[in-house]
């Protein structure tokens, strides 16, 4: 008997549709225009509630304040959680019951509700809650950020390293034409060495095919990090 699949598995997409018609969102869009490009969001416009003055005698130590945030992002509508043992502080950022979206939601008293079930009774006069925006507060500060974050090398600090950064890219720059043209030498000599393969002896700058390349008669590509092939041993 034979026991393949007759068909392709149902896809994330397939699966979110049917959701839709289940729920009766038929009026719901999941896309934003990016330069000019259609992208699929899971979310639009979340929540992000701050919880303050957790008692510390609830929250107990580090130890069960990380427990108490894996916990909480086990929740599939909680999308970021964050417990701050020494600032007896709680923020979560939520997918919420009026969210116009197909993925799974909690409100504001499923949560308290949680964490009481978790041990955290909190106060709801040191409760702050505020809309989120998802496209642009999360997703485009993850995958599109304006910039990113630069450490300087141990031991020096971040002035330090602005001034030796110039130097230390020629360096690299330097060094990375040095290898190149070591490598295209070797070639070189390779072929040399076997003149039975016919190369044409190609000069170590410019443009030129990869040992491989000549090998197997292929010109005018550009060796170096763009070139794609396989090393073999023996002819």
């Amino acid at each position: 008997m034979d026991r393949r699949n007759t068909g392709p598995a149902e896809t994330a997409y397939q699966r979110d549709l049917k959701l839709q018609r289940q729920r009766g969102a038929g009026g719901y869009n999941d896309k934003v225009i990016e330069n000019g490009i259609a992208y699929r969001v899971p979310y639009g416009i979340v929540k992000t509630v701050v919880f303050k003055n957790i008692r510390k005698d609830e929250l107990i130590d580090l130890e069960h304040a990380a427990r108490l945030q894996y916990r909480l992002l086990l929740n599939d509508a909680v999308l970021k959680a964050k417990v701050e043992f020494a600032k007896l502080m709680i923020s979560i950022i939520y997918n919420p019951d009026d969210a116009e979206n197909l993925k799974e939601k909690i409100s504001i008293e499923g949560i308290i509700d949680f964490l009481a079930g978790e041990g955290i009774h909190v106060d709801t006069n040191s409760m702050s809650t505020a809309d989120f925006d998802y496209y642009n507060e999360m997703y485009r500060r993850q995958f599109d950020p304006p910039s990113i974050r630069e450490h300087p090398p141990y031991t020096y600090t971040q002035e330090e390293w602005k001034r030796m950064k110039p130097a230390w890219e020629e360096k690299v720059r330097k060094s990375e034409e040095e290898k190149l043209a070591k490598f295209h030498e070797w070639e070189n000599r390779y072929a040399e060495l076997h003149p039975e393969m016919k190369f044409e002896k190609i000069p170590v700058s410019g443009k030129r095919p990869s040992l491989l390349g000549r090998i197997m008669g292929r010109n005018g590509r550009k060796a170096g990090k763009d070139e794609k092939g396989f090393w073999f041993h023996g002819i």
